[in-house]
């Protein structure tokens, strides 16, 4: 097998692999990969041990399986924690690094034999800001483990370009003339942003901004005023002679983010609810909230969520159905509950435009991808400043992982 070089853009919900030849064609293996791993116990001639899937096979194992294992999803999120080592998953320790290299070994995989070739190098995307960073420490810290992700899953090399400058790449392609773009990057955890001339002469970063928040952060908050609610949170129950809440807020906290419902499934929570159910206000909302954890129904949550999301970027009424609860949603109630979200992304957008020294009438085009891009309050944010005319979009979710695979194929030579 011959070795060839790819790009990987390994996010938060979804993963893309592309290589590009030498001519600039560009082959995409994967698109909308999600990065989700499931792992279920199994006992074999008195030996135990751990099965792992990755990617749509991890999650039609999840769906089939009776006895449900567990579902881990939003790993790159966790990169910047020095606190968060790793797991325990059915008496194996792993750590987090050991978990994406799972993804990451089986998405080489795949595209080795697809492509026919060996594949040892890689220009992989990364986060302007990782989730959970505060400063250019923490960036570097996350990279870091990352890049150890990486040689886990066989990649001898690896380089790391920013998300929002691999889209620009990728845009810069099918230029015949040089402009001064933006790009908007918007993933499941992070939204970046860059400034840039493009095009057959110019090459220039003029800057790079973004914070740890995106997609997910939009979910967590329709969970919040959506479901919990619905599930006891706010609801009281009597204690002896006081009233007391029946739920502690840490337990909502947790539902607000899908991939963390199964931590809940503990003995000491069960016991907890089964406590508060019997002095609750409300106890159907306890007994509902206690179903869905004793059934582990975060994936269904999750894929509640991203349903009424994606209607409400098309139509401004939804409808919200999992579980027990059905619920119309306006969109002008959930840009309500993203205003604080909305409100930082414009603030980090207004702040690269300034330290860059350029002028918002000076930028050629606002180009932006990723699945948060289709949120019209994210949208408005643009044309707010830069009117409609000027914003393109194109291959959102692959975007980064094209950009990337020019990189790769220029970095080569050849594009082998």
């Amino acid at each position: 097998m011959n070795s060839l070089a790819i790009g990987i853009d390994f996010g938060t919900t979804n993963s893309s692999i592309a290589r590009a030849s030498s001519t600039g064609e560009i082959d995409l293996l994967t698109e909308n990969y999600r990065s989700i791993l499931y792992l279920e116990q199994f006992k074999e001639r008195g030996a135990r041990g751990v099965k792992c899937w990755s990617g749509p096979a991890a999650i039609d194992e999840y769906l089939a399986a009776d006895t449900k294992g567990r579902l881990v999803q939003s790993l790159k999120s966790f990169l910047s924690s020095r606190t968060l080592k790793g797991t325990e998953v059915f008496g194996r320790r792993m750590t987090l690094e050991d978990l994406i290299a799972r993804i990451l070994r089986d998405l080489r995989e795949k595209a080795e034999a697809h492509y026919g070739a060996k594949i040892q190098h890689a220009v992989a995307g990364r986060p302007v800001r990782f989730v959970g960073s505060h400063n250019d420490e923490d960036d570097a810290f996350a990279e870091q483990r990352l890049a150890a992700a990486f040689h886990l899953a066989g990649y001898e090399s690896i380089r790391f370009e920013p998300e929002p400058v691999a889209a620009a790449h990728f845009y810069e392609s099918t230029l015949d003339h040089d402009e001064l773009i933006l790009i908007g990057d918007f993933g499941g955890g992070t939204s970046d942003f860059s400034l840039l001339h493009v095009g057959p002469t110019a090459s220039e970063l003029l800057g790079n901004s973004g914070l740890g928040l995106a997609g997910d952060a939009f979910d967590s908050k329709i969970v919040r005023h959506l479901v919990s609610p619905a599930l006891g949170r706010g609801s009281l129950m009597r204690s002896l002679d006081k009233v007391l809440p029946a739920v502690p807020t840490w337990v909502y906290t947790k539902l607000e983010r899908w991939h963390h419902l199964s931590f809940l499934r503990t003995g000491a929570v069960i016991t907890m609810l089964r406590g508060a159910l019997a002095e609750a206000f409300e106890p159907a909302k306890i007994e509902t909230l206690l179903q869905v954890i004793e059934e582990d129904l975060g994936f269904y949550l999750h894929r509640a969520v991203q349903q009424v999301k994606r209607d409400l970027s098309r139509q401004t009424t939804a409808q919200f159905s999992f579980h027990d609860i059905e619920a119309t949603v306006q969109r002008s109630s959930f840009e309500g509950w993203i205003g604080e979200e909305l409100a930082k992304i414009e603030t980090c957008l207004d702040q690269l435009v300034v330290s860059s020294g350029a002028h918002v009438k000076d930028i050629d085009l606002v180009f932006l991808t990723g699945g948060t891009s289709f949120v019209p309050a994210v949208r408005r944010i643009f044309e707010s400043r830069f009117g409609t005319a000027r914003i393109r979009t194109g291959n959102e979710f692959t975007s980064v992982a094209r950009g990337l695979a020019l990189m790769a194929a220029r970095q080569n030579g050849t594009g082998r």
